[in-house]
């Protein structure tokens, strides 16, 4: 039982794609019964991954339609089920990448429920209950309350929105590797992804290099804090920092040369991939073995990891760039972020979808 809205099931509008081949569109759906440990969450913000796009194309595996995509969303509780302790109706709060895992397994125990082989994501994924689970870009969601995620009063709602996915893929692996003071970092590709490592990259205190094929990202890569930009088509800018970064946060998502890459690193040097290009990765032996180089991978970070994420945030006053839009024009901001046309991501004023 919910308190204030006694609701079986939940009636929802949002936009989604019916198959790979269609686009976005409006479409009135339910959300599921709430239980005893959910909350009920008015959706005010939702940002525009990438993975989006991918997920509506299947580019990476089947998908499952009808597909309502976002997992970048904030907003405020609108009711919360009677076994609920750690939120009260109006809480601003988060929901990420996943909305449902076992809790019991290795993985949830050493708070990397990301991983747990009975999770759930946000959408494109079927819940433990059997059914379909529907994303942000929506009116409403359900959540189980262990993976809501306390949102601070401080920030810009609709900036903080893309730290959900965006900021925990790159604090991730930061503070895994524990990044910080006395690191050169390099940062490649300076996109939704590669904007906020440069902001946590500084924040932690390493020296900060942007590598970019576009010598017209490089005033943007200073405003947001970075020491130096090299361009990686200038092979003179390139080998000036051959064999120079102790880490390489790699946040493309194209096809690219990892050899050259590895190359740029220290030995015990490590570039750790957020990036997932369509097609597999390439890589010599001999870039790796020549200097005890690591080539690492990471997703996004587990609940108390994003929490963590979220706090430091508030603390530091780290939001995401942004582009507010209308949910009407999202088919817009897709063709413009294919062509890298936004700085630095498309957030979803959900609002609009009543309009």
């Amino acid at each position: 039982m919910l308190e204030e809205k006694t609701i079986s099931r939940i009636p929802s509008k949002g936009y989604a794609a019916q198959n790979e081949h269609t686009n976005l569109a409006p479409w009135d759906f339910e959300r599921r019964t709430p239980g005893e440990n959910d909350v009920l969450i008015d959706i005010l913000y939702c940002g525009v991954c990438h993975s989006d796009l991918h997920a509506i194309k299947n580019d990476w595996f089947s998908g499952v339609f009808p597909m309502v995509p976002g997992h970048e969303i904030v907003g405020k509780i609108a009711s919360v089920g009677n076994q609920v302790s750690r939120f009260k109706t109006g809480d601003l709060v988060g929901v990420g990448v996943m909305v449902d895992a076992c809790l019991e397994c290795e993985n949830c125990h050493n708070h990397q429920e990301q991983f747990c082989a009975t999770g759930v994501q946000t959408y494109n994924h079927i819940g433990r209950d059997g059914l379909p689970v529907y994303g942000g870009y929506s009116n409403n969601i359900v959540v189980r309350e262990e993976f809501v995620l306390n949102v601070s009063e401080k920030l810009s709602l609709a900036a903080v929105a893309p730290l959900l996915c965006a900021g925990i893929t790159t604090y991730s692996p930061l503070r895994h590797w524990k990044v910080g003071k006395g690191h050169k970092l390099a940062v490649l590709g300076l996109g939704g992804l590669g904007h906020m490592a440069v902001k946590f990259g500084v924040a932690f205190g390493a020296e900060v290099t942007v590598l970019s094929t576009s010598e017209s990202k490089r005033e943007a890569a200073k405003a947001l804090g970075a020491h130096n930009f090299v361009v990686t088509q200038d092979e003179a800018q390139l080998s000036t920092v051959k064999s120079s970064f102790d880490f390489i946060l790699d946040t493309v998502s194209a096809k690219h040369d990892i050899d050259v890459y590895l190359s740029l690193l220290k030995a015990n040097g490590v570039h750790i991939c957020v990036g997932i290009p369509l097609e597999p990765l390439s890589v010599s032996p001999f870039s790796i073995v020549g200097g005890n180089k690591v080539l690492a991978g990471s997703g996004a970070g587990g609940l108390a990891q994003t929490q963590e994420m979220l706090d430091y945030c508030a603390e530091n006053n780290i939001v995401s760039d942004i582009e507010l839009i209308d949910i009407k024009n999202i088919d817009t901001a897709f063709e413009r972020m294919l062509k890298g046309d936004v700085r630095y991501r498309f957030v979803i004023d959900m609002n609009t979808i009543n309009q």
